[in-house]
């Protein structure tokens, strides 16, 4: 999706309809071009209506992030972080890691509403479109060394969560180990944390969140998993700039705590969410083995407990891959 398609998205965005001569004349380029541009929103999965006489509508109205409103939405918040908003990215997580180097400090945070190379946990790809999902990361310094970070991710889950449930995300969702949001059994969040620093401190994470909030049928079906968005949960499509704010808000919470107390500050509430507590599950390990058990929640570093013939074992985030049991 090149720049002009994202022009073209935007002159369409309000779900108005727009003749391809009025928009060739305001981006200064053919009818043709404006075609071109249309199509490439089509084969990604953003449907629209032709109609001959009237021209082009979004079949529904897209609402796109703006810096403007998200900060608007913060209040006085707003002066704690450093927003960017991007039409097109590789990945908000890679471009805020490469800026560790420069020095900027917390609060830093890059949106896009499309990433080429978007990614979750295990190096899986992330899937979302314009205004279907929202995607961003924030980058957080500590005092802290790599070693105080064990359970991070679940206190992002946390903050999550609370977000949710004011976006009328209650009882439908729930917390996946280590960092997925699910509903009904399908996939409505992850979260990918990136870290880097010294063992003994400083250090800086970079917290990557991707939330499904309406993606179109075809999209759902390139995910490599059962995945849902909040449209369907809920009814309603969030407005996704207030729903950045509250995230960053939140966040801003959880992590000032979590800097204090660490995970063992979150325990109890993430396991009121825990949707495989007390469940026969998989686990999965790097070497191609499996152990199965029954889930009992995690301790208070955020590994996850599970009871096994041989006893309680503990299992850290790592590579490993938790799923129910068959």
């Amino acid at each position: 999706m090149n720049a002009l398609t994202f022009q073209a998205l935007r002159m369409l965005a309000d779900g108005e309809f727009r003749s391809g001569e009025a928009m060739a004349r305001v981006l200064g380029v053919s009818r043709a071009s404006v075609w071109n541009a249309l199509h490439a929103l089509d084969v990604c999965g953003i449907e629209i209506f032709r109609v001959r006489g009237r021209g082009y509508r979004l079949a529904q109205p897209l609402e796109l992030l703006a810096k403007e409103a998200v900060c608007s939405a913060l209040g006085p918040l707003a002066s704690r972080f450093s927003i960017e908003i991007f039409d097109r990215i590789e990945s908000t997580n890679t471009h805020l890691m490469r800026r560790l180097a420069t020095g900027v400090g917390s609060g830093e945070v890059i949106a896009a509403e499309w990433q080429t190379g978007g990614r979750g946990r295990r190096g899986r790809e992330w899937h979302a479109l314009p205004g279907a999902a929202l995607t961003f990361s924030l980058l957080w310094r500590f005092e802290q060394g790599a070693g105080f970070f064990a359970g991070l991710s679940l206190a992002v889950g946390v903050a999550v969560m609370r977000v949710l449930a004011r976006f009328g995300v209650q009882q439908a969702a729930g917390l996946k180990w280590p960092n997925d949001v699910l509903s009904q059994g399908r996939k409505l969040a992850g979260i990918l944390i990136e870290m880097q620093g010294d063992v003994l401190g400083p250090s800086a994470a970079v917290i990557g969140i991707g939330l499904n909030c309406r993606m179109p049928a075809r999209l759902l079906e390139r995910i490599d998993q059962p995945a849902v968005d909040i449209a369907t949960v809920t009814g309603n499509a969030p407005d996704r700039n207030r729903l950045l704010a509250a995230l960053l808000s939140e966040l801003e919470l959880v992590l000032t705590l979590f800097a204090r107390d660490g995970f063992a500050a979150f325990r109890d509430e993430w396991q009121k969410y825990d949707v495989y507590r007390n469940k026969p599950v998989r686990i999965a390990l790097p070497d191609g083995s499996t152990v199965a058990g029954t889930a009992q929640g995690v301790n208070e570093n955020g590994a996850l407990l599970l009871t096994t013939q041989a006893g309680t074992l503990r299992f850290h985030s790592g590579d490993v891959s938790l799923r129910l049991a068959a």
